[in-house]
């Protein structure tokens, strides 16, 4: 354990969202929007979400007069057509609000939209234009410019929509994602109801719960950890292992689902403080390059990510054990640890998940190209042990396969 002498860090506190919770919040939606100063709300979503749950008719039904459109073109994370054409429909229909009902892609997606929407960026060629320009990271100068209100309504658990300070798009030309980072970016107001959640397959809902979990082990135990982070990360991963089985839309549990909603909320507390580790970066690699969502990424990279981070971090994976519900007294750390990585083995397995990247077809001749890729992608910069060559990616995509 850190004793008290080597604790020395810092906290960077989150953004000012609001967010409210509960069910039938979504009731609340309009006057909410309101009183942040929005009149013309735009709504921003898929269209699995628009076409096969009622989150989308719902919510234009809380807007009433203030919607003044729809768009659900938003596929999987959103290719740069898609994001012009919600841009040029937001500026045409003057929206002031820009309303996400969806997953991750919406919400990263609104906040590139909402830059574009400042800066006039209203094609194709010039999205990628800039991001040839600056290596796929836009980092514009938004001083007083205006930006429309961000709303997020989650109907997943992979929490993209408590990311601060930046979004992204996919260039499916080119196969990668435009990225933007500017600390005005991130939701105005977010609205974690249940009911929303409802119509969300479960194969979706699950597997973005595994990836809530993947937030709470890579935040406990990624440099930059702290008490702070660590304290909400813990109970984030023990409200998941208590309720996520159980939220699965056949038990009808709102209760359930809303406790999972907190602890997405809570795993990503730390978002600001802590950094992503060798999970998340493998995962940005294979989500993109195969198209596979990133509930599933994590499900197949992160407990074999978290076993080779244990020499280093077997005193953090620990307390995940506790988290649990082990009873690790008398236990040494590595033994604690072990028992955490069997449990966390087992709470993705019982979810019907996938465990193996082999269980999602990916080429084991593609190993080298991932491991590359990865050491670029740089979101595992703050992983426990430094991932500076390929052979360590290489290591572990073995081990997952």
């Amino acid at each position: 354990m850190v004793t008290a002498a080597e604790l020395q860090g810092e906290y960077r506190p989150p953004v000012p969202s609001r967010v409210i919770f509960g069910r039938a919040k979504l009731d609340d939606l309009s006057r909410e929007i309101q009183d942040l100063g929005g009149r013309r709300a735009l709504i921003l979503s898929g269209r699995s979400v628009a076409e096969q749950t009622d989150a989308v008719r719902r919510t234009q039904e809380c807007l009433g007069d203030s919607c003044v459109g729809v768009y659900s073109g938003l596929t999987q994370r959103a290719p740069l057509s898609t994001a012009v054409t919600a841009a040029r429909l937001a500026l045409e229909t003057e929206a002031d609000t820009l309303v996400g009902v969806g997953g991750s892609t919406i919400s990263d997606a609104s906040r590139m939209i909402a830059v574009m929407m400042a800066d006039g960026i209203l094609s194709e060629e010039r999205l990628r234009e800039l991001g040839h320009e600056f290596d796929g990271m836009l980092e514009p100068d938004l001083t007083g410019k205006d930006l429309p209100l961000q709303v997020s309504l989650p109907t997943t658990l992979s929490a993209g929509e408590f990311n601060q300070g930046g979004g992204n798009i996919l260039d499916d030309q080119a196969n990668h994602k435009i990225r933007v980072r500017n600390p005005r970016l991130y939701a105005d107001l977010i609205v974690l109801d249940p009911d929303l959640t409802m119509g969300t397959p479960d194969w979706l809902w699950l597997s973005t719960g595994v990836k809530a979990m993947d937030h709470c082990i890579e935040r406990l135990y990624c440099k930059g950890s702290q008490p702070a982070v660590d304290a909400t990360s813990l109970m984030a991963a023990e409200l998941l292992f208590n309720n996520l089985a159980k939220s699965a839309e056949g038990f009808h549990d709102h209760q359930a689902r809303l406790q999972c909603l907190m602890a997405a909320w809570m795993s990503m507390m730390g978002c600001t403080t802590v950094g992503s580790g060798l999970s998340h970066g493998l995962g940005h690699v294979i989500g993109v390059k195969y198209n596979v969502g990133h509930g599933y990424t994590s499900c197949v990279t992160q407990p074999w990510v978290m076993e080779y981070n244990r020499p280093a971090s077997s005193h953090k994976q620990a307390l995940l054990a506790r988290a649990a519900g082990i009873d690790i007294r008398g236990m040494s750390d590595e033994a604690a640890a072990q028992a955490a990585a069997q449990v966390v083995d087992e709470f993705i397995m019982e979810l019907g998940m996938p465990h193996r990247l082999r269980d999602l077809e990916i080429p084991k001749e593609d190993f080298g190209e991932i491991a590359a890729l990865t050491l670029r992608d740089g979101a595992g910069r703050n992983n426990p042990i430094p991932i500076d060559s390929e052979e360590q990616v290489l290591e572990v995509l073995e081990r997952a396969w």
